[in-house]
């Protein structure tokens, strides 16, 4: 793929999966294997409070063509092909759901060594279009995101992003919710050796006067093991802790306290996945 300044999701992207991956207050397990013929198949189980919900998907990868279908516990069928790089820089993705007979989308990306963009059509009557774009480079760029409704002529969504990045930090300004959400996202890499860095995301509504922080660091304790913990400006503090027990394996366990509310029970997740 050619390097540039990405597509506008990955604008904040490192913050974000600083502050907020792998975190969880479910329980969740997934094993997956692979047959002789190149299948890859996963069942996976999630329980959250007394509800449990299931999946099993498969992946079929023919040359440059990814099929994906998902089954979940209530009888969705998810489907989505992946074009990879039909010409240089273009990828085309097109999902569908059944039974949903509005589900039908298709996708186009591509991505240049200035520019990265992304377009979506849902494939109905009066579909909703979605348009992404950012132009710059790998150091310092500018994006928007968009989402038209043809049905209502109205703009659904409309954000804005601005990104820099240097040799070990990453910084990125985000105006969403049509103007209504002002975001600042920091990432910092305080040690390449031992996977260190912190990070931080301040978040201001206009529409109620109303800031969110978030602060975040993590620590690989050695080649397999890695500690997060986060801290947000609600008293809420969060750990975990991730070991890669065999290759691509891997079990989390994370933990929530309300730090004003000592008094409750803290927030428990735990998750397995088992790769072959």
């Amino acid at each position: 793929m050619v390097k540039g300044p990405g597509l506008y999701t990955d604008i904040g992207k490192k913050a974000r999966d600083l502050l907020y991956r792998d975190y969880q207050s479910d329980h969740k397990f997934s094993v997956s294997t692979c047959t002789s013929n190149g299948i890859a198949i996963t069942s996976t189980g999630v329980k959250k409070g007394e509800l449990f919900l299931a999946d099993v998907s498969t992946q079929l990868k023919n040359k440059n063509i990814t099929t994906d279908v998902k089954v979940d516990t209530n009888s969705n069928l998810i489907t989505t092909v992946t074009v990879d790089e039909p010409a240089p820089g273009l990828k085309t993705i097109f999902s569908f759901i059944v039974p949903d007979q509005r589900s039908g989308k298709v996708e186009l990306q591509y991505q240049h060594e200035y520019a990265g963009i992304s377009t979506g059509i849902g494939l109905t009557a009066n579909p909703i279009v979605n348009f992404s774009g950012v132009v710059g480079n790998n150091v310092l760029s500018l994006g928007t995101d968009l989402s038209f409704d043809t049905a209502t002529g109205n703009f659904t969504k409309c954000n804005t992003g601005l990104s820099f990045t240097h040799a070990d930090l990453i910084a990125s300004l985000n105006l969403n919710e049509k103007g209504d959400t002002l975001s600042a996202s920091y990432y910092h890499i305080v040690s390449p050796l031992t996977n260190t860095a912190v990070g931080a995301e301040l978040s201001h509504s206009f529409s109620n006067n109303e800031n969110a922080l978030t602060i975040g660091t993590q620590h690989a304790l050695d080649p397999l093991t890695v500690v997060k913990a986060r801290v947000n400006n609600y008293g809420r503090a969060s750990a975990l802790i991730q070991h890669e027990w065999r290759p691509k394996s891997l079990f989390t366990i994370s933990g929530e306290v309300d730090t004003r509310a000592i008094e409750k029970s803290a927030k428990i997740g735990l998750a397995l996945a088992l790769k072959p």
